[in-house]
C-alpha cells in the first residue's frame, strides 16, 4: 500500500459490491450456459440492465450488465442462478471475502443496495479489486468503455456503456467499478496500468472521486518502478555423476519482474538453491533448483533453475564399475 487515509474504516460501498458478485459469477459453473432469469430476482430498485420476465441470458452477459450498466437486476439474477437465493449467495460472498483476507467486510446484498450489516473498507475493496483483475474474463469486461451483448426473449443485441469515466479520461485506466447510493455517496474503485505497473485506487463516500483518483494514480506512478529480476548465472555449473558430460550449465527458468518503491531495488537480494551434484541422465530444461528474490525478510518472487545441457549416462563408466564390483566379489570368495 502506497497511501491510505481511514482505509480500515467501515463504510457502505454501494455498487462496487458488484466486483465480488461478478467475480463469483465468473468463477462458478459455466459462464456461457444459457438460462431463463428468475422473475422475482429481477424485481429490484435502482439501476438496471433491462431484464424482463422470460429473458434468456448467460452469467457472462450478467457480468457485463453488472460492471458496465451497474444493473442491480443482473446482480440479483446471477446470485439466484448460482446459489438459489440472495441470502445463500451472501454466504458465498463472505466465504470468498474471508479467503481474500477481507477481515473488515460483510456482504448482504449482491447488488450493493444498502442493507444492515453490508459494509467494507477501502483497504478490503482494494484487495478485492486486485484479486478480480487476476481473472482475465473480469479484466476484459471491466476495462471496456462499451460492449455489445445479447439477451432477451428472443435474444437480441444491446449495447452497454460503462459508467466509469476514467476509462476515457485517464491514460492506462483498466477499470474497475463505480457506485452510488444516498447513504454511501460516491464510491469508486479504479485501476490503471503503465509500463508494466498496475495500481488500484479506492475511495468511499468521496464527492470528488474522478479528480481524486487521477491525482492519486498520478502520484502513485511517480512512487514506484518495475524492476526486472534477472540473475547473472554465467559460470554457474553443477557436477554430474555418471554422465558423458561432467557438469551442466544453469539457466533461470522464467523472466520475472516486481514493482517496488523508487529506490528500493538496491535492497533486493537473491538466494540460489542448487544441489551439490546431479545424477545422469540430465536433460536440457530439467528443473534442478530454484532462485528466490527477497526484500528484507519477505520473499517477493521465485523461479525454477533449469539444466542448460544434456548429459546422457556414460555406459563405459557403468561397465567399468560393474567389472570392478565383480572383481571385488571374486577376490572375496576365492
Amino acid at each position: 500500500m502506497l497511501y491510505g487515509k481511514n482505509e480500515h474504516a467501515s463504510m457502505t460501498m454501494a455498487s462496487t459490491t458488484k466486483i465480488m458478485t461478478a467475480l463469483l459469477a465468473l468463477e462458478t459453473g459455466n459462464p456461457d450456459e444459457e438460462f431463463i432469469v428468475d422473475p422475482d430476482a429481477i424485481m429490484v430498485e435502482g439501476t438496471s440492465m433491462g431484464l424482463q420476465k422470460g429473458d434468456r441470458v448467460t452469467l457472462r452477459t450478467l457480468v457485463c450488465g453488472m460492471l458496465l450498466a451497474s444493473g442491480n437486476d443482473a446482480a440479483n439474477a446471477a446470485a439466484v442462478r448460482i446459489a438459489g437465493s440472495l441470502s445463500e449467495f451472501a454466504v458465498l460472498m463472505n466465504e470468498r471475502a474471508a479467503q481474500l483476507g477481507m477481515t473488515g467486510s460483510s456482504f448482504v446484498t449482491p447488488s450493493g443496495l444498502d442493507a444492515q450489516g453490508h459494509y467494507s473498507t477501502a483497504y478490503d475493496m482494494a484487495k478485492l479489486a486486485c484479486a478480480a483483475l487476476k481473472n482475465e474474463d473480469f479484466r476484459s469486461v471491466c476495462s471496456r468503455s462499451s460492449m455489445k451483448v445479447s439477451f432477451g426473449n428472443p435474444p437480441a443485441d444491446r449495447w452497454f456503456s460503462n459508467h466509469n469515466k476514467l476509462l476515457e479520461t485517464y491514460e492506462g485506466c483498466i477499470g474497475v467499478k463505480t457506485g452510488f447510493t444516498k447513504l454511501s455517496g460516491r464510491c469508486l474503485v479504479s485501476a490503471a496500468e503503465r509500463d508494466g505497473v498496475t495500481l488500484v485506487c479506492v475511495t468511499l463516500k468521496d464527492p470528488n472521486d474522478w479528480d481524486d483518483h487521477k491525482a492519486l494514480l498520478d502520484w502513485g506512478f511517480s512512487q514506484v518502478e518495475r524492476v526486472e529480476l534477472k540473475a547473472d548465472l554465467t559460470g554457474e555449473t553443477i557436477p554430474i555423476t555418471g554422465g558423458k558430460l561432467p557438469a551442466t550449465t544453469v539457466l533461470q527458468g522464467e523472466e520475472l519482474s516486481v514493482v517496488l518503491p523508487v529506490g528500493e531495488r538496491e535492497k533486493l537480494q537473491k538466494k540460489i538453491l542448487l544441489p551439490a551434484f546431479l545424477y545422469a541422465p540430465v536433460r536440457a530444461g530439467d528443473v534442478i533448483g530454484e532462485i528466490r528474490w527477497y526484500l528484507g525478510e519477505e520473499m517477493l518472487r521465485s523461479s525454477p533453475l533449469l539444466a542448460g545441457s544434456i548429459s546422457e549416462i556414460d555406459t563405459a563408466l557403468k561397465t567399468s564399475f560393474r567389472q570392478k564390483v565383480r572383481g571385488w566379489i571374486y577376490r572375496l570368495f576365492h
